[in-house]
């Protein structure tokens, strides 16, 4: 039996581990990130120049995961585009959707990771959260972006994601309802997008006409942009580092403050000694913000309990 990853493993451990063949590479943050296959993945932190706070058992509990669902017969890895798609756009091949199932039936929630549009932070920003958002029972997926393009291509193949899942929705035995979008740094730039675009969000962006999620959770980001005059934004979490350079605090404040005045439903959290890209906050005064912002979620969700 092929044996689990250990922080003291190397990327080539991962690269070559048979559970995770065909999608391993996209686990890694992409780009212009250059990886050292020698490299240990209790070093990974390093590959991620944006983030901070990378906790390497988290991370290998999370490809862990993967790597037991795909033992057990399930599919982790999920294509967006077609193969002919891709081979007009070969930046398509870099894009996918990983997915951890919860109960059947159940919402989902789309995680897309930050990564200053110049890399993908899924084994940071992605599939942590979606361990623990899974560990809740629901349904989590984690997008693999086009990076080097900027916002709006990253914001397309979310836009394709979503319509993929709901569109599959039967097949992937998730609910099509009370879905929510989660993303931190420039992914939550991407799902603020979506939702301040309200039932038009994903067609604005090339997917399908969806409902506006149930709630839109935001980490460290300066997205300013709120919904249009007569339109409000769906309910939105918002965390926030008062050390943040990249992103102030101050900056997202501002957002939240417009979000209220216009009538969304908002929930702030500011966390003490924490800079940007901080995760899911293991061992800072952050830590636990996942369960609270699966509470809010849960509190707004429309068709809870019906």
């Amino acid at each position: 039996m092929n044996r689990h990853l250990h922080i003291e493993d190397r990327i080539s451990d991962l690269l070559q581990h048979p559970d995770l063949a065909g999608f391993a590479r996209l686990l890694l943050p992409g780009g212009s990130v250059a990886v050292d296959p020698d490299m240990r993945l209790r070093e990974v932190g390093s590959l991620m120049p944006y983030h901070s706070r990378v906790h390497p058992p988290e991370v290998v509990a999370a490809l862990n995961r993967l790597i037991d669902d795909t033992r057990s017969g399930h599919v982790v890895f999920h294509d967006n585009y077609t193969a002919a798609e891709k081979h007009r756009d070969p930046s398509l091949e870099a894009t996918g959707l990983f997915f951890l199932r919860g109960r059947p039936g159940a919402p989902f929630a789309l995680v897309a990771p930050g990564g200053g549009f110049s890399y993908v932070a899924t084994l940071h920003e992605g599939l942590p959260y979606a361990l623990q958002i899974n560990r809740r029972g629901y349904n989590a997926f984690v997008l693999v972006y086009r990076v080097g393009q900027g916002g709006a291509p990253a914001t397309r193949d979310l836009a394709v994601a979503l319509s993929h899942v709901v569109r599959h929705a039967a097949e992937l035995a998730v609910s099509s309802r009370d879905w929510s979008l989660w993303g931190s740094s420039a992914g939550a730039r991407m799902v603020a997008a979506i939702g301040t675009h309200g039932t038009h969000g994903t067609a604005a962006y090339g997917g399908d006409e969806l409902p506006r999620p149930a709630a839109v959770v935001m980490a460290y980001t300066g997205h300013s942009e709120i919904a249009r005059q007569g339109e409000t934004d769906p309910p939105t979490f918002v965390i926030a580092g008062e050390q943040d350079r990249i992103a102030p605090e101050d900056v997202m404040e501002r957002r939240v403050a417009a979000l209220r005045r216009a009538g969304a439903r908002v929930e702030y959290r500011r966390y003490a000694g924490v800079g940007h890209g901080f995760g899911a906050g293991t061992g800072t005064s952050a830590e636990g913000w996942i369960d609270d912002a699966i509470r809010f979620w849960e509190g707004v969700m429309p068709h809870a309990g019906k």
